[in-house]
């Protein structure tokens, strides 16, 4: 189904997540819920589904963190820095092959749940700017100022730039 897929030995973390095209839609979510190579699950059908309606024939479900939870917040209350870390360099690694890469903000309000959330954020905003990639949010923002989670999306929606400065 997907011929994208990095995760850990265990796969209680999902890295990376999508299929191969020439031009790529990298989304970075909150966290993994339960796709993986050969099923999909909600948010990813979406995402795959706004990505080709957007002219992109791809795409790379990636996340602020890796480890893979139904529900926000049962995510761990510690950060695990190797994992972090190993989400950065595989983030790298896939948005590093295209020339201007387009980054969709798709983390939904529940990144205040955990400080580790926006830290992460903060980590991949530089990765994006080293890359000279670009940031969009699908549809108006939340009240609080976060993007919306595009398990809640409407098709008619569009892509907007989304600021990280004013985040």
């Amino acid at each position: 189904m997907y011929n994208l897929y990095v995760s850990n030995d265990q796969d209680t973390a999902r890295f990376i997540l999508g299929k191969e095209g020439k031009r790529k839609l990298f989304v970075i979510g909150l966290n993994p819920s339960t796709a993986n190579k050969e099923k999909s699950d909600t948010t990813v059908a979406k995402v795959e589904k706004v990505a080709k309606l957007n002219s992109f024939d791809g795409f790379v479900m990636a996340n602020l963190y890796p480890h893979r939870s139904t529900d926000p917040s049962n995510l761990p209350i510690s950060v695990d820095k190797g994992l972090i870390k190993r989400n950065i360099e595989e983030i790298r690694k896939q948005a590093s092959l295209d020339s201007s890469p387009v980054f969709w903000a798709a983390w939904g309000g529940n990144i205040v749940t955990r400080e580790y959330l926006t830290a992460a954020f903060h980590q991949i905003d530089a990765l994006v700017r080293e890359l000279n990639g670009t940031w969009v949010n699908y549809g108006e923002l939340l009240k609080g100022g976060h993007p919306r989670h595009p398990s809640r999306l409407s098709y008619s929606w569009s892509f907007q730039n989304f600021d990280p400065n004013l985040y």
